[in-house]
Order: structure tokens, then sequence, then C-alpha cells
């Protein structure tokens, strides 16, 4: 049969009316050659449908490499740089630091990538370190000073004798009392003469579990440097017997297995086991929910005052640890103040209420001290999107921590008049100066990378990056002071990792501080050869965080430009009567003549409050919100003068 016969029929073109000439010869003809326009033709072509399947998967894999490029590439118009703040793209911006991605580095080739929070002190470092050397691919030097598992499985221990036992118990009371509330005095006392009084109370895991942390703690809170220990933690050998207790988490749990938890993630810490203690506490904030302790619960249900009273502070506990450590890893919160619908610790009428619960106004503020530490890393370091402008953000943080100095009972209040303080007033305030430089670090280190952009041309920082700076470099100044006054006083916890990270974290913004000419003061540089220095002894101890602070902070050190770095060398190696002597605050008029421009650090008269009194800082916290917008510091043009990227995606990704 033909084959022609069967082909299809080919259709005849239609005639064009024009030549295809612009204009066309008609419209040329006609004289209005301007006016002539092709008519656009949308032609119905035959195509198999494969190729239009084709073409769809090319352009979904052009989409998803643009994206990508994008995100790893951020142009100095994106998120990863603080917009002006009226403009709309301000508002997407979470944190001059934070890029779109998630920081991790690898901590073993052969393990998966640890996640690295922003807020972590040591994240700070290394973003420090790398404008100071301007390599935006240094490394951020891994965390090995901890204590390992290998360690862990080592050397189980049995009950010590009864004296040894009330020993360990007392001065684990003594230090933990006054700062947490994690079980009842008396009850914990009389709990341990009962274990001695019947050994086979001994049998019972979960009292060998709350009793074997109670004397890790204060094996290591009365613990000296000891050569025999090998590079153990003093305790550690009683934590081990108490962290064999807890893989099985018990399915009605009570309040003992609670504070068990809570003591050992505090121990984690001088083994510097962050992440162990970040999964003891939320292991606690999990059996609390079960108990509903976010909840206040019926006298009728439970009609002990006493009770009542210890699980709403035990729930607190949870709490301020939760906000705490998440603020020292950079780790998101675990749960949402919106949830929690429990009581404020208060007194209680009891006979032994003494005896069982400590200051109820301290544990409030330090209940809300949190609560702002919480703030901080939800409003500064979280990725989600938020409809106030970063300022905005900054603004409500910084008020809330006036008002929570201002609301401060007198006996909570930092004196420095008539000897020390006590020891626990001084941790707070501590903590709320590191507060104060978690919210405002992120804008000092901006203003040093606003400084390299504009040093030719001086140009002026915008007054609110200068009053948030200041506050940043006071609240840092302060801390150092304290720290050294607990030094010299012999007062710091030899193995303790907060005043090691404390120390480390005002010794970064002091470094900071003495880079910028406009605000900061050059001594300030000083107090970083003084916290190498304690940091080293602290490690030659056995302490393992300031072990690892030492390390960071050398790295600082090394990173400074030439002629910093020969002046901090040369300070570190003058001959000091005492670490207290070493330190330098801003000079002031006469005084600062007489010491040849350098001032001795005044303890006294140096209060937390001072960075709050400021006028440029009232000033700035007395901006209405529908004027902050108004405010227009240049932030977008960071970089700009050089075509410098600051925040690369080596940055963020190892």
């Amino acid at each position: 049969m033909p084959i022609h016969k069967y082909q299809p029929k080919r259709q005849k073109k239609k005639p064009v009316a024009c030549s295809g000439e612009q204009p066309c010869a008609r419209c040329h003809q006609a004289g209005c050659g301007d006016l002539c326009e092709y008519q656009q033709r949308d032609r119905k072509l035959k195509v198999n449908e494969s190729y239009i399947d084709q073409i769809l998967l090319e352009n979904t894999h052009l989409k998803e490499r643009l994206e990508n490029l994008s995100s790893s590439r951020p142009s100095p118009a994106t998120s990863d740089r603080v917009s002006s703040y009226p403009q709309g793209p301000y508002h997407t911006v979470q944190n001059p630091l934070l890029g779109e991605r998630a920081w991790f580095y690898p901590y073993d080739p052969s393990a998966p990538p640890i996640y690295m929070g922003a807020a972590a002190c040591t994240a700070f470092a290394t973003r420090l370190r790398q404008f100071l050397t301007g390599n935006p691919n240094a490394a951020h030097i891994a965390r090995t000073q901890y204590t390992p598992e290998a360690l862990l499985l080592q050397g189980e221990t049995q009950w010590p004798g009864l004296p040894q036992a009330r020993l360990l118990v007392r001065i684990a009371f003594n230090q933990l009392s006054r700062v947490y509330h994690l079980f009842l005095r008396k009850s914990t006392l009389e709990q341990l003469e009962s274990i001695y009084r019947d050994p086979s109370k001994q049998d019972d895991p979960s009292l060998t579990c709350k009793f074997f942390a109670l004397f890790a703690l204060g094996e290591v809170y009365s613990s000296r440097s000891d050569p025999s220990t090998q590079g153990r933690v003093p305790g550690t050998r009683y934590y081990v017997r108490a962290m064999n207790l807890t893989p099985i988490l018990p399915e009605r749990p009570a309040l003992i297995h609670i504070e068990s938890l809570l003591l050992l993630s505090l121990f984690s810490y001088f083994l510097n086991r962050r992440h162990a203690a970040y999964t003891l506490i939320g292991n606690a904030m999990r059996l609390g929910l079960i108990l509903g302790l976010n909840h206040n619960i019926s006298e009728r249900q439970c009609t002990d005052p006493t009770e009542r009273q210890h699980r709403i502070r035990l729930w607190w506990a949870i709490y301020v640890y939760d906000r705490m450590w998440c603020s020292k890893i950079g780790f998101p919160l675990q749960i949402r103040d919106d949830d929690i619908h429990v009581d404020m610790p208060s007194q209680v009428s009891c006979p032994a209420y003494e005896e069982q619960f400590s200051d109820t106004a301290y544990l409030v503020a330090s209940i809300q001290l949190a609560r702002i530490v919480g703030q901080v890393i939800d409003k500064i370091y979280s990725h989600k999107q938020h409809p106030e402008s970063f300022l905005q953000r900054e603004q409500q943080l910084l008020l809330a921590q006036q008002e929570w100095l201002q609301s401060l009972p007198a006996h909570i209040k930092l004196h420095t008049d008539g000897g020390p303080p006590p020891k626990h007033i001084v941790s707070l305030h501590l903590q709320f100066n590191q507060c104060v430089i978690l919210a405002t670090r992120p804008i000092i280190l901006h203003a040093l990378l606003h400084h390299r952009g504009h040093r030719e041309n001086s140009e002026d920082l915008p007054r609110p990056v200068i009053t948030l700076s200041e506050a940043c470099i006071h609240a840092a100044r302060h801390s150092h002071a304290l720290i050294i006054e607990e030094w010299v006083n012999g007062s710091l916890p030899m193995y303790g990792y907060f005043y090691a990270q404390y120390l480390f974290s005002s010794a970064t913004v002091l470094v900071i501080s003495g880079l910028l000419p406009a605000f900061g003061n050059s001594a300030d540089l000083d107090s970083l050869e003084v916290a190498i220095e304690i940091l080293s002894r602290m490690s030659d101890h056995g302490n393992l965080a300031a072990a690892e602070f030492y390390e960071n902070l050398k790295q600082v050190k090394q990173s400074l430009p030439g002629d910093v770095g020969k002046s901090v060398e040369k300070a570190g190696q003058l001959p000091r009567q005492s670490l207290r002597t070493s330190f330098s605050l801003p000079p002031t008029g006469d005084q600062a003549i007489e010491n040849g421009g350098v001032s001795p650090l005044p303890i006294a008269g140096f209060t937390t409050e001072m960075a709050f009194l400021e006028p440029m800082m009232q000033d700035f916290l007395g901006i209405p919100d529908n004027e902050i917008e108004a405010i227009h510091p240049d932030l977008l043009t960071i970089g700009e003068s050089t075509g410098e990227d600051f925040w690369p995606t080596t940055f963020w990704t190892s």
C-alpha cells in the first residue's frame, strides 16, 4: 500500500500582510512609519509530551541552583547584613552576626558535624579572630578540653563514711542553696542520716543517684589542685556512679529524680561537658512536665505547703538552668514562657521554712533575669522573623534589664562598701552583666567592622550603635573587675565553669574596646593579658573549661595587629604587685594625668547601674516605638567602601 497515502496533509502558510521590515513597506508608503508595530502571534505547535517534561525538569533544577547560589553568596542587600531601620528589608534581619544558614564545625572526620550556636562565647571569639586576621576561613577551635566518655566508664566508688558524707553534703549546701533551689535542705539531711542508720536504703537507686551527685559537687567545691588525680576533676567518681543510674528513666517519676538530674547537669559543667548538661536538663524538664510542675497544684491535692512550694521552686530551677545553658551554647529554648502557668516562689507558713528554703527574693530575681536571657536568645540569636526591627528589640531588652536592676531589693544589690559582697550576690550580678554583653556584643563587633570600612573618611557611627557598644564595654569592665576581686580575695572557684566563662566573655569585648578609638580605650587591652594569666592558672589546676577558654584567648591575642600585640605583650611583662592593679578603666580628669593616662581599677562605687544612667542610654531607652524607626544608622554600608563581604558562607559552615 503506498506510504504517501497516509501522510498528513500539509497546511498552506497564511500570507503575511507586511514585509517583515521595520517599518514595513506599506506603513512607509502611507507615511506612518513611527506607528508601525507588529502584532505578536501566539502560534499553537504540536510537540511531544516528553519534551515538555524535560523542559520543566530543567527549569526546576535551574531554580534550585539559583537558590543555592543566592544563599551561599550573600550580597550586601541580603539579610546577612542589617538593613536601615525604617526600610522593609530590615524587618527580616535577625542579628548582624546571623546568616540564613546554621554554622557547623567538624569535631571528628568520622562523626557528624557539630552545630555551633551563635550565642556561644567561643563562636564570638572565632568571629573576632576572623576579623582581626582578615581571614574569613579561620577555623573555629574545636572543644577538646572535656572529660571523655572513656574516663567516665572507670572507677566507680562506694558510699563514703558518714562523717565525710555529712561534710560533702554541707559543702554542697553552702555553695548551692543560696543560688538555686535544688532540694529541701532539712529533709535532705534527714534522708542522709536515715540512709546510714538503715544501710539497706543504700540499694535504693533514686537515693543513691541524688546523694552521689551531692557528693560530687561537695568534693569539687572543696578541692584544690591534686597531682594524683591525673587530670580527673574532683568528684568525678561520685558523678560516674550517679550517672550510671540515669539511663533508664522512670515511667512514674518522683521529685527526687528531677533533683538528681539538676545536680548532675550542674556538675557536667565542671567536666566541661556542656552537651551532656543540656541533655540532662532537657530530661529534667520533660519529667517536670509529666508531673505538671509547670502548673499550680491545688491545696486539696497536695496539702503540705512545703511540698507545694518545693514543686514550684524545683520547676523554676529547671527553667533557670534551661535559659542559662542555652545562652552558654546557643541552642534553642526548650520551653516557651507561654506554656508556664505556675506561681513564682513565695514564703510559706510552715515551722521549718528557714531550714528548708533559701531567700525568696533572690530566687525571684534569678528567675526574672533568666527570663530576660531567654528573650535575648529569642530576639537576637534566633533565625525566625520578628515584627519589630532589630533596634526595637535591642531597646526592649535593655528596658527589661533596666527594670530588673531598679526592682532589686536592697539586700540583693551589689554594695561595694563594707567589705566584699557575698559570693551569691556577685554571681547574680555577673549573670546580669553577661546578659547585657550577650544582647549587645553583636553591635560592638559591627562597630569594629564599621571602623575598618570607614577608617579613611572617619565617618561617625550612629548614636544608637555607640550607646549599645558602650553598654557592652561597661558590662565587660564590671565583670572583669568583679572576677579579679574574687581572685585577689582567694574566693574564685578554682574548678568553676561560670567564672571562667564570664572572664573570657568580658576579655573578648574589652579587646574590641581597645581597638575602637572613637569610644573605647586602649587601656582595656591590658585586660587580655590578665585574663590569659588567670585562665592559665585555673587550667593548671585542672579546670577544663578554663583550659578551653585559655586556648581561645591565646588565639585572639595572636590575631591582634603587630603593634597592638606587642603592646599587649609588653603590658603582660610589667611587674605587678597583684593582679588587682593590672586592669585599668578609661582615665578621667586629673587622675588620668597623675597616672600617666591610665587610672587604677576603682572597685568602690563601681556598680552595675552605671551603664544605664548615662545620658545617651537614657535618651535611647526613651525613644517611642513610633519614632525609633526614624533613626537611620547606616548599617548596610559595612564594607561597601572596600567592596568586602565580611560574612561569607565559609564563616558559617565548615
